[in-house]
């Protein structure tokens, strides 16, 4: 009779029925009120943007309007509306501090350490660019917008954590470059072979061998020599190229980058 009752209750334990009943009883309905258990932690973006000009590698920083840290630079940065998704944040963002609506911006990462904002615990996500200075003019110059010569920003002391995310940004941007070869993008159209490696070295903060180099390019087999040469230099003058996009694009996916 026991193991009977036995059985009887094993097969109460494994009927569908009720392990049906006991997942109901666990899922939670109130979504709305779940959320507001959480807690409400702020999200900010970042703009980092880079730029070329005079063979000298800039960042675009404006005055702090924080008490707190006045008379520092900052990113461009604001909070992310509940109403947008953090890369149309970005680009409002942009938009508003400068007048600007046609930079690509691409996420790089999220500072989180729970100390970086003075006012409490704020997240931010960074979003960086590489742009020709020369074809992309600031349209609004509220609270100091300036460019910046990057080098000259190791000794200054940037606003909240400002320092920190510029720092991987640098290292997000060098990256891309040995990946990819955006940094034509800021040379003119036709270009020397001595105003590439200009352009290398400033955003790598390397020197390079100008042989090596020089060989490295030849052998991607993207340069076109235009047959012209340059004018109006104070050194002697050299070839100017032109960079075969399409001859890339048709080969980017077989192309390992570059290893200076």
């Amino acid at each position: 009779m026991a193991a009977t009752h036995e059985l009887s209750v094993s097969k109460e334990k494994s009927s569908p029925k009720k392990i049906h009943k006991d997942l109901e009883k666990e899922l939670i309905k109130d979504v709305l009120g779940l959320v507001e258990t959480y807690p409400r932690v702020p999200i900010t973006v970042d703009c980092v943007i880079f730029g070329f000009d005079e063979n000298s590698l800039k960042v675009l920083l404006i005055r702090s309007d924080l008490e707190i840290y006045k008379g520092k630079w900052s990113l461009l940065g604001d909070f992310a509306k509940d109403s947008e998704d953090l890369d149309e944040a970005a680009a409002r963002v942009l938009k508003e501090r400068t007048g600007m609506d046609d930079v690509y911006l691409e996420q790089v990462r999220t500072f989180s350490t729970p100390g970086r904002h003075p006012g409490g615990r704020v997240l931010t996500v960074a979003y960086c660019s590489l742009l020709n200075i020369a074809h992309h003019q600031l349209k609004i110059l509220d609270n100091e917008i300036h460019w910046h010569d990057f080098k000259s920003l190791k000794e200054k002391d940037l606003a909240f954590d400002h320092k920190l995310i510029l720092d991987n940004c640098i290292q997000w941007l060098q990256k891309r470059m040995m990946e990819h070869p955006l940094g034509i993008n800021l040379l003119p159209t036709k270009f020397s072979l001595r105003k590439l490696q200009s352009l290398y070295e400033s955003i790598l903060d390397r020197q390079m061998d100008r042989r090596n180099f020089r060989k490295k390019f030849f052998a991607m087999n993207f340069l076109i020599d235009t047959g012209e040469m340059e004018t109006d230099v104070p050194h002697r003058p050299g070839k100017l190229y032109k960079f075969d996009f399409k001859k890339y694009e048709q080969n980017k996916r077989r192309w390992t980058g570059i290893d200076f």
